[in-house]
């Protein structure tokens, strides 16, 4: 049995519909690399011991072990929201830091959110994460914890 793949391209012309569509696919791709990848990272670690050490191990040892750095900054309200702020993001880097790219840098963001959703689900923790870009190659990853 032969397989055929079908490649999503998101050009600059690409519909509004076709980009959240595009957008949507790279999110769920990044879910389950996150699931598979948290999955081997944790291992040989002991269990959490809460929500924050959870995140702190995402934002040393998981965003390390993927992009090659950690999160420059970690910040939370302690109810449930955590700000990730990574100054130098590594996808964002190769771009130019004009404006008219800012609106093509959510394609590339939109698989990490899917990579952070993916390990946290796997960690048992239900989140709705979101990017921001202020100025490239800098971008903050808002993650909501879903109470159960």
């Amino acid at each position: 049995m032969m397989a055929s793949y079908r490649f999503t391209t998101c050009s600059p012309q690409s519909t509004v519909q076709e980009n959240g569509r595009c957008i949507t696919k790279l999110e769920n791709m990044g879910f389950r690399v996150g699931q598979g990848l948290i999955e081997r990272f944790t291992k040989d670690t002991a269990r959490f011991k809460d929500e924050l050490d959870i995140m702190k191990f995402i934002c040393k040892d998981f965003w390390t072990a993927v992009f090659k750095k950690q999160i420059d900054n970690l910040r939370t309200n302690h109810q449930g929201i955590y700000v990730l702020q990574d100054n130098k993001f590594r996808l964002l880097t190769q771009m130019s830091a004009g404006k008219q790219y800012l609106e093509h840098a959510s394609k590339y963001l939109a698989f990490t959110c899917g990579l952070i959703r993916g390990g946290l689900s796997n960690l048992g923790i239900k989140s709705i994460v979101t990017a921001e870009v202020s100025s490239m190659p800098a971008c903050k990853f808002q993650v909501m914890i879903q109470k159960l």
